[in-house]
């Protein structure tokens, strides 16, 4: 067996071909020595041999010409291993010549087999040759040794222990010459030798068994008659069909674990991992010289990312792909999906080993997967811009660049949730005076120079820590953490007034807006609280009622009082009717609003809508009665009340030959129940109504809760079946991270945006984002809040599937929103079947 190395790695360091040359060198002349010394010996030839000496050493060159000749090849680690009977003709040679004329015979015969084969194509280097052929001379040697040292095989009677000195010479042979060529290897390309041996041992260990037994009998044949030797050819030419066949084998099957590995390994979302992983597979897959992968970024620059057979890889930034192309010893292919090229991949394969058809098309293959790979990476990193640049619309005031409500609800809460319960903390509630007076009168533009303004000056104000946003309008909110405790209960109020106060001032320095000099006047509410006694909503429902009290007042800061909120004892009272309402089973009242196809004006789907006929208060609307429902222990009860009346018109929809789903608005904190999805699978199963039919609505403020229940009741809620859509999508702080954590069906755009499409850039670009979005991911968006025909007209140039409001429908009561639904879907059938017919697009 001979091991070729592929020559100079173009990443290897620049003396390991001179150690290369060196071990050659060395080898070679060990080699000559030891057959010129071993030839001038007396041979050990009986005197009446018929034969004689010079048939015999002609026989030997022979054998061993003749095992080189019968050689086949794989691939392995930047070189090539061949597997030959080289231990067969050894075992012969040892017994038909004497141990000393081996080597020579061996130097003779195997150099004129590679110098005959360079000829008719292999193309091989003369030192090349000289080193395989002087290998396994030195290799013969110390085998011939080994023999003679155990027995003396020459012409004798096969027995047991002449047997185990063939064998064992034979072995040594294979290890000797594995070594050299291992060790040649690893010179030239820096590969580990346990790796080589390991390898080059594995593929050869059958044909070694099979030469030694060929050998021995080819001894045993020619001791007992030679002419049995004349049915060889027939079992020598299958031995060597299946070595072929074993070979190939285990060629394809290394090859295709190889292949997978190296195409599971591109999962990478950047573009540094995935090359890197296309480089190292590439080199395990092909058992390659040298791997190039060239990657245009997303930023238009291109990188290159080389590995050689060592492993070693190299990063370069260059102006663009190498346009060279390859040639016999390397393949070349473009890294493109459809017209999109996004970089190039080369591999050259070993000088010992080029490539093969076999090896092109796993190559094309392997392209074809880093393109798609490099492909959706692009498209990931596409879709992380524009996810960004929403979040940041999402989170941020466009006109100031503060937090807007949203964001300070959020950020607010986590800031509230991170510090000590007893912490104080201080709420400002800021309400610009007479600011209708500056837009009337001059104009929106002076307006919007006057809001900046302050936001530049509130910004002055605030301290690290603390969090400033702009509420909307002329309304901005600070949030101040470092309130400091002196031992004295009143100390926070008294900081916080004197705070209020200097930000009156501030504010009330004079400035120039639109060419007019003016003072800014503002009213300030004031909220103290301890941390953990209050959520930021409630913080801002405080300070709006002290606000409001500074207007009323003589002064312009107030603060909180809480006899003076009337709302905090009747939100108890309400509790308490609320409970009543639902024994009472007349007070709540289901109304429904369809959503509706913009192209076809046919039912996509139904929201159910909870209303309160309250006996004292008249009508109430959710928002009215929900928030308190919310943060109270009848949160269960009244889901599951609203969900059996929803449930219950689902059922007679079916019954009516009405296939729609219905949604149902669910609190975040319904969440938290491990309950849930089995007494959602309950009510499912006592209406008859399949679990696809069912919409459950949640807000983006699940993602900011990491509490694992959480996770669980919505991956059963999704293991039933049961869909689940995102309510007034765009408004939440953490929008798009939730689509990353959350499965969900659909996307329902906020009526804020829809409603602010026409006169706000920034409001439509939120909507064409999230319907892009959308599509995407591949998911129904539904706009809220649709109003007018110019709104409906403008969501469906941009794509939108459906949308919901009061130019469509108002919320109808159960009973009438059958006959609602099915107008609207005889309808949608009479409107597109006619233009089909005239031929309509």
């Amino acid at each position: 067996m001979t091991s070729t190395p592929s020559g100079q790695s173009r990443a290897g360091p620049p003396n390991r071909s001179r150690w290369a040359g060196a071990l050659t060198a060395v080898v070679l002349a060990t080699a000559l020595v030891v057959a010129v010394g071993a030839v001038i010996r007396p041979s050990g030839l009986p005197s009446d041999d018929p034969l004689g000496g010079p048939a015999r050493f002609g026989i030997a060159v022979a054998l061993f010409a003749f095992a080189q000749l019968a050689r086949l090849q794989f691939r392995a680690a930047a070189g090539a291993v061949s597997l030959t009977w080289g231990e067969a003709a050894l075992v012969i040679c040892l017994h038909q010549v004497p141990a000393g004329w081996i080597p020579a015979a061996t130097l003779l015969g195997v150099g004129l087999a590679w110098s005959g084969m360079s000829l008719l194509g292999t193309h091989r280097p003369p030192l090349e040759i000289a080193r395989i052929a002087s290998s396994l001379t030195v290799a013969a040697a110390v085998a011939g040794f080994v023999t003679t040292l155990l027995g003396r095989p020459l012409l004798a009677a096969p027995t047991p222990p002449l047997a185990l000195a063939m064998v064992a010479g034979a072995v040594t042979y294979l290890l000797v010459s594995v070594a050299l060529g291992a060790v040649t290897v690893n010179l030239h390309h820096g590969v580990p030798v346990r790796a080589l041996l390991g390898e080059a041992l594995h593929g050869k260990l059958l044909t070694f068994v099979g030469n030694v037994v060929v050998g021995l009998v080819v001894v045993a044949l020619v001791e007992v008659d030679p002419r049995w030797l004349l049915i060889l050819p027939l079992p020598l030419w299958l031995l060597q069909q299946t070595y072929r066949h074993r070979l190939r084998a285990d060629r394809e099957r290394r090859a295709w674990r190889a292949f997978a590995e190296a195409t599971a390994a591109l999962s990478h979302r950047d573009e540094r991992g995935m090359a890197t992983a296309a480089v190292s597979g590439a080199l395990t897959l092909f058992q390659a010289e040298l791997v190039t992968v060239e990657v245009a970024g997303g930023d238009g620059r291109w990188h290159r990312y080389r590995g050689d057979a060592t492993g070693q890889l190299s990063t370069k930034e260059i102006g663009g792909p190498d346009v060279a192309g390859g040639d016999e010893r390397e393949l070349v292919r473009p890294l493109a999906v459809g017209t999109a090229t996004g970089g190039q991949l080369r591999v050259r394969f070993p000088r010992a080993a080029p490539p093969t058809d076999r090896d092109r098309d796993a190559f094309a293959a392997y392209g074809d997967a880093l393109a798609v790979a490099l492909h959706d990476a692009a498209s990931h990193r596409e879709l992380r811009k524009v996810a960004a640049c929403s979040l940041q619309e999402a989170v941020s005031d466009a006109l100031t660049g503060l937090a807007n409500r949203t964001a300070m609800l959020s950020k607010g809460d986590q800031v509230l949730r991170r510090l000590a319960r007893d912490r104080p903390v201080a709420l400002l509630l800021l309400d610009i005076n007479r600011f209708k007076e500056v837009n009337d009168t001059l104009g929106h533009a002076a307006g919007d120079q006057l809001l900046q303004l302050t936001a530049d000056r509130l910004g002055g104000l605030a301290r690290g820590g603390d969090l400033l946003g702009r509420l909307g309008g002329d309304e901005f909110a600070l949030l101040l953490t470092s309130v400091p405790v002196l031992g004295d209960s009143a100390a926070p109020m008294a900081y916080t007034l004197r705070q209020a106060r200097e930000i009156t001032e501030r504010l009330a320095a004079p400035t120039e807006v639109a060419g007019v000099r003016m003072s800014v006047e503002a009213a300030v509410g004031v909220v103290v609280a301890s941390a953990g006694t209050a959520d930021m909503a409630e913080l801002l429902r405080r300070a709006d009622i002290a606000m409001y009290q500074a207007k009323e007042g003589s002064g312009c800061v107030a603060a909180y009082d809480s006899a003076r909120d009337a709302t905090s004892t009747d939100r108890l009272a309400l509790l308490a009717e609320l409970r009543e309402a639902l024994a009472a089973d007349d007070q709540l009242v289901l109304v429904l609003q369809p959503a509706v196809d913009l192209a076809t004006g046919a039912p996509t789907g139904v929201e159910a809508l909870i209303r309160w006929r309250h006996p004292r208060r008249g009508w109430l609307n959710p928002h009215e009665f929900i928030r308190p429902v919310e943060n109270s222990e009848q949160l269960g009860t009244f889901t599951r009340y609203v969900l059996d009346k929803a449930l219950g018109v689902a059922a007679q929809w079916a019954q009516d030959g009405l296939d729609l789903p219905i949604s149902v608005n669910l609190s975040a904190r319904s969440l938290l129940d491990r309950r849930l999805p089995t007494e959602i699978a309950d009510a499912l199963r006592r209406h008859r109504v399949p679990a696809r039919r069912l919409v459950l609505e949640i807000t983006e403020t699940v993602v900011m809760s990491e509490l694992e229940v959480i996770d669980e009741v919505l991956g059963a809620l999704r293991t039933m079946g049961v869909q689940l859509a995102v309510d007034d999508f765009g408004t939440g702080f953490s929008s798009l991270t939730f689509l990353t954590r959350v499965a969900v069906d659909e996307l329902k755009v906020d009526r804020s945006f829809v409603l602010r499409m026409a006169d706000s850039p920034e409001a439509a670009a939120i909507v064409r984002t999230t319907v892009g979005l959308g599509q995407q991911l591949g998911l129904r968006v539904v706009a809220e809040g649709v109003e007018t025909a110019e709104q409906r007209s403008a969501l469906a140039e941009l794509g939108c599937t459906a949308a919901q409001g009061y130019h469509f429908f108002k919320p109808v009561p159960a009973d009438k929103i059958g006959a609602v639904l099915g107008g609207l879907v005889s309808g949608a059938r009479s409107r597109v079947v006619p233009l089909r017919a005239d031929g309509a697009s």
